[in-house]
């Protein structure tokens, strides 16, 4: 969807995330915004700074530190005609939220046959790298891509930060916003004033190559970006895939391009066990694997707790262990 007004502003993810925020609570006043801090203090990151005093405490409002209970009051609203947008501070956090993620929210539109939706989304920054104490790095997406009837989305620049926020705001189902706080600051793009959606299950196509296959998301990204140009001066070309939504996953997109190139490498700071690259690779299995030259390899956190800040370095993957396993498959 175009963008309504013509203007373009220079935002940073966290700034396009505000933004998007503040153009559904000005469209529509069903929409409200609320967690700890949010409201006085705009959010630990300052996501909804500023927010408070342009809507009021009856839409953006804070809340007791009780995950489980503002998750379980959103849904009820959700429910009953608005559509709450909760923060959850990091997603660490989100643990004591999770059963009326899984038992309630994912599940009402199969339990009343349709007769309801759960209009809600939650956000939630999260991942290493931010020199973060214990429980405030973790990547556990997986964990969430295995609830059917929940939608996991996660941005990894500002254009696409604002427009997936608005669709999964706009979505009738209940959508977890993973936002990558690694990347909340570290670089600006042009990101249009006026109301746009990018739509939620569809992949983005970041470069195109003909000899490897790189699929990451969110934080990974520009890790992988880094890679991918450095390769690129030694004569490998590579399609990079940015899922952005990482259920539904966009099959149609993993298969196109990893049936061109026939080599892949996957790139996540998840633990590997149990990570969504598992799913991926099931993907390439499933779709594409007569036409794969070499085995796919995936470049990943390790299956440890994310460790304090001395070796947090040494936890998340680099863009040289990218590179090793670009060239391990061109090598195959």
């Amino acid at each position: 969807m175009e963008s309504t007004v013509a203007n373009k502003q220079k935002l940073t993810i966290v700034q396009a995330v505000t933004d998007g925020m503040r153009t559904k609570l000005t469209e529509d006043e069903r929409v409200l915004v609320f967690g700890e801090d949010v409201g006085k203090n705009g959010g630990v990151f300052r996501a909804t700074d500023k927010l408070q005093e342009e809507f009021g405490e009856a839409r953006v409002m804070d809340t007791p530190l009780s995950e489980a209970g503002f998750v379980g009051a959103a849904i009820g609203m959700a429910v009953n005609g608005l559509i709450p947008v909760v923060e959850i501070q990091f997603l660490g956090f989100i643990y004591p939220a999770y059963e009326q993620i899984m038992t309630h929210a994912s599940r009402l539109r199969a339990r009343t046959m349709g007769h309801y939706t759960v209009p809600l989304v939650i956000r939630a920054p999260y991942g290493a790298g931010v020199r973060a104490p214990e429980i405030h790095s973790d990547s556990t997406e997986a964990i969430f891509t295995h609830m059917p009837g929940l939608k996991v989305v996660c941005p990894s620049s500002p254009y696409d930060a604002k427009g997936l926020l608005i669709a999964a705001i706009e979505d009738p189902d209940p959508v977890l916003f993973l936002e990558p706080m690694k990347c909340y600051r570290s670089s600006r793009e042009e990101v249009p004033t006026g109301k746009y959606v990018v739509p939620i299950g569809e992949a983005n196509k970041l470069q195109d190559g003909e000899d490897v296959t790189v699929i990451c998301w969110g934080a990974m990204v520009p890790v992988a970006m880094k890679a991918v140009k450095e390769m690129d001066k030694k004569g490998v070309s590579c399609d990079v895939i940015d899922l952005r939504t990482l259920y539904p996953i966009d099959k149609d997109a993993i298969a196109e391009s990893v049936q061109k190139t026939g080599r892949t490498v996957i790139v996540h700071e998840a633990h590997g066990t149990g990570g969504v690259g598992n799913d991926v690779l099931a993907i390439i299995n499933d779709t594409s694997f007569l036409y794969q030259k070499a085995p796919v390899e995936r470049v990943t956190g390790f299956d440890a707790p994310v460790p304090f800040f001395g070796f947090e370095d040494d936890y998340l993957p680099t863009a040289e262990r990218v590179m090793h396993a670009i060239e391990k498959v061109i090598k195959f």
